[in-house]
């Protein structure tokens, strides 16, 4: 098959690799100059002049993510090499908080559980219970269940120190909003899935050269086509085909944001039969539904700054007006970057970026004791879909030959890279099959 993928994001170049492994013929296209999408390398200056590299958002991945693995070994990347790999760690800076040794699943986080520190047995056991019982209802839950019901039994500290920070992460949603079944879904594979499912895998590498760059570079070698600042206007049918730019195509893969995928469709709605424009119609009503949340990545920086850990856990509070905004801190000069340059993540991220960075700057102070100067602060606006409770998603199917990948079409997992890179698998296969109701599983 010809097969058009608009989008050289994470999610489009994936889909570029597995076509061009199955034997299709690909070709990329993308308006902007760079690849990487939402999650890749940018310039930057320490306040003493030296030139640093960025990401546009600081990311952190998990063993669980078998997709990302494998697709990043497909391209040539070593993951032992690239990503840090160390036991699930959810500690602050008084050394509080919850670390799993390194022994097998679920071994691992049953020993985590029982010694973490500063939980007292109350503690512990509200959790543990809480936990069987979510294993013995096969992690399954009400789709109108949010992550705040789901876990009214725990503790305050074990909610506070535990439960708010994986779910704001994870799912960048807050958990009174935040749907139980997909948090359910996450633990289920980080805790008690595959062996290491729960190890963080922290980048050492800038976010461009842990994917886009490599992929770009194996697709120049299978002969894949990969075009820069080409901006697709529209999609056009031709017969069983669709017309991208001055070519035809046997399939088109959106791999762009929704925001975009809906431009193109709309579009080019009504240059199609009625029976498509009806499915067209159907998915964008879905991908306008969906509401959006903001990332921060505040950076900073101080000659001196050195962490306990490459990351750490940030006390946090989560209304709009907080002081204590972050709530994962990473020491990038541990992770192969400039010594003293630190990340903070703030998701969900609602203040003003001014604002916001001056609150991380004295929360720093405060909980780690660490005099900084900004360095930049870049602000995700629309970097994933608020994951609310019983929420309906887009298919990666839209219509014969015209599908969609991304982290916001429908999966069983939140806005991550691990979930744009399986829909863009199930994409490639649905393409191949003429199946347009598929999903990632």
């Amino acid at each position: 098959m010809k097969i058009a993928i608009v989008g050289a994001g994470w999610a489009g170049l994936a889909a570029a690799v597995e076509a061009t492994q199955a034997g299709h013929q690909a070709v990329v296209f993308e308006a902007s100059h760079f690849t990487g999408g939402r999650a890749r390398a940018v310039d930057g200056r320490l306040p003493d002049g030296t030139p640093v590299t960025l990401d546009n958002g600081q990311h952190i991945l998990i063993g669980a993510y078998r997709e990302t693995l494998r697709l990043l070994q497909r391209v040539g990347v070593d993951p032992q090499t690239a990503l840090l790999r160390q036991p699930m760690t959810l500690r602050f800076a008084d050394a509080s908080g919850l670390q799993f040794p390194d022994w097998p699943t679920p071994l691992d986080a049953l020993a985590g559980i029982v010694t973490a520190r500063g939980w007292n047995w109350g503690d512990k056991w509200s959790l543990l219970s809480l936990a069987s019982r979510w294993h013995w209802q096969g992690f399954t839950c009400e789709a109108s269940t949010s992550v705040a019901q789901l876990c009214r039994r725990l503790s305050s500290r074990v909610m506070a120190e535990l439960i708010e920070p994986l779910c704001i992460s994870a799912l960048n949603t807050r958990p009174e909003q935040a749907s139980a079944q997909v948090f359910l879904r996450v633990l289920k594979d980080a805790l008690f899935g595959a062996a290491g499912g729960s190890n963080l895998l922290l980048p050492r590498v800038d976010l461009s050269a842990l994917f886009p760059q490599a992929a770009a570079r194996w697709l120049a070698g299978h002969g894949a086509r990969l075009q820069l600042g080409a901006r697709v206007e529209s999609i056009l049918p031709q017969g069983s085909q669709w017309q991208v730019r001055d070519d035809c195509f046997d399939a088109v893969i959106l791999a762009t944001p929704a925001s975009e995928a809906i431009r193109l469709l709309e579009k080019s709605a009504p240059a199609t039969p009625e029976a498509i424009a009806t499915k067209i119609r159907h998915w964008t009503e879905l991908s306008r539904a969906l509401r959006f949340e903001a990332i921060s990545t505040v950076y900073a920086w101080a000659p001196d700054a050195v962490l306990a850990q490459p990351m750490l856990t940030l006390r946090s509070n989560l209304s709009p007006d907080a002081a204590a905004p972050a709530q994962f801190v990473f020491d990038r000069g541990q992770l192969g970057g400039p010594a003293g340059l630190l990340a903070f993540v703030v998701s969900a991220s609602s203040a003003q970026r001014e604002v916001l960075q001056w609150q991380v700057l004295q929360q720093a102070q405060a909980q780690l004791g660490l005099s900084l100067r900004a360095v930049q602060t870049i602000v995700e606006k629309r970097a994933t879909f608020a994951c609310t409770p019983g929420l309906r998603r887009p298919a990666v199917g839209i219509a014969p030959g015209l599908l969609a990948c991304g982290d916001y079409v429908e999966g069983p997992y939140p806005a991550t890279l691990e979930g744009a890179l399986r829909s863009a698998t199930v994409a490639v296969k649905a393409a191949r099959l003429d199946v347009y109701d598929a999903e990632p599983g």
